[in-house]
C-alpha cells in the first residue's frame, strides 16, 4: 500500500478522523439507529444518507482500530485504511476522505477487507548449546528471575557490578525457568529463556507474592527473553534482559 510522503495531505490527521468515524461507521445496533446517525453526522455531507449505506437490519462491532496505512490522492484526497478485530477476525476498512481549509469529510462510501493472513514464519536453526554453561546459569537465572519479580534487594547480587535494573516489584511471582538457550561462545553472550510467571488473581499485588500461594497466583502466564550475562570468576551475571522476539527453546 503506497505511504504518505512528501504531500500536502495531512496523512495523520486524516487517519485521526477516519478511525472516528470508523468506531462508529463499525458499530451497527438496529436498536440505536438514531444515535447513530446523529455521531455519524459531524462526519458526513450534510445531505447524506444518515446512516450511510446501511439499512439498519443486522447487527456488527468492532474493537481494535488501528490506522492501517494512506494512500495519498493528491493534496485534498486520499484513502485511510484501518485495521480493526469483529469478533475472531481482523478486517480492513477503507475510508475515502477529501480535506480543504484544514477540515475533513468522509468523500465516498467505505469499503471492507479482508485482513492479510498472518505470517508464515521460516523455519530457523538453533545455535549449537553450551550445556556446561546452561547448567552454570540455570540457579542463577531463577534467583535473578524470582528477584526480578518480587523487587527484592536480592537482585543486585545477580547483575554486573555497576548495573541496575528495574523490577516488578510484586506484581508477578517467578514460577518456573522452562528453558533456556545458551550459545557457545566467550565470557559474555547473549542467551534466551523462557519463564513462567504467576499472575495474581487480583487487582492489587500482595505485598509478599510467593509462587505456591494459590490467593496470590491465579494463573501462569509463559514469556521469552533475551539476556545479555557476563562471566565473572566462576558465576555468570545479568548485564541486560529484554525482549526475545523469535521463539526459543
Amino acid at each position: 500500500m503506497p505511504a504518505a510522503t512528501g504531500q500536502a495531505f495531512p496523512s495523520e490527521r486524516a487517519s485521526a478522523f477516519a478511525t472516528q468515524f470508523a468506531s462508529i461507521y463499525l458499530n451497527m445496533k438496529s436498536e440505536e439507529l438514531d444515535q447513530r446517525s446523529r455521531q455519524l453526522a459531524p462526519y458526513l455531507q450534510s445531505d447524506e444518507d444518515p446512516q450511510f449505506g446501511w439499512d439498519g437490519y443486522g447487527r456488527m462491532f468492532a474493537a481494535n482500530l488501528q490506522p492501517f496505512g494512506v494512500e495519498v490522492i493528491d493534496d485534498s484526497n486520499g484513502v485511510v485504511t484501518l485495521a480493526f478485530q469483529s469478533g475472531a477476525r481482523r478486517f480492513l476498512l477503507s475510508v475515502p476522505v477529501y480535506y480543504s481549509g484544514g477540515r475533513f469529510v468522509v468523500s465516498g462510501r467505505p469499503a471492507l477487507l479482508p485482513a492479510p493472513a498472518p505470517a508464515e514464519l521460516p523455519q530457523v536453526a538453533q545455535p549449537e548449546g553450551d550445556e556446561a554453561a546452561e547448567a552454570e546459569l540455570r540457579p542463577q537465572l531463577q534467583g535473578f528471575f524470582k528477584a526480578y519479580a518480587d523487587g527484592s534487594s536480592d537482585l543486585s547480587r545477580y547483575l554486573v557490578a555497576g548495573k541496575s535494573l528495574p523490577s516488578f516489584g510484586g506484581a508477578f511471582t517467578f514460577v518456573e525457568l522452562k528453558s533456556v538457550v545458551v550459545p557457545v561462545g566467550g565470557a559474555t553472550r547473549e542467551i534466551q529463556a523462557v519463564v513462567v510467571w504467576g499472575v495474581p488473581t487480583g487487582a492489587t499485588p500482595s505485598a509478599t507474592p510467593s509462587a505456591t500461594d494459590p490467593s496470590a497466583v491465579g494463573g501462569r502466564l509463559e514469556q521469552a527473553y533475551r539476556l545479555t550475562v557476563e562471566k565473572q570468576g566462576d558465576k555468570w551475571y545479568v548485564e541486560d534482559i529484554r525482549g526475545a522476539g523469535r521463539a526459543v527453546g
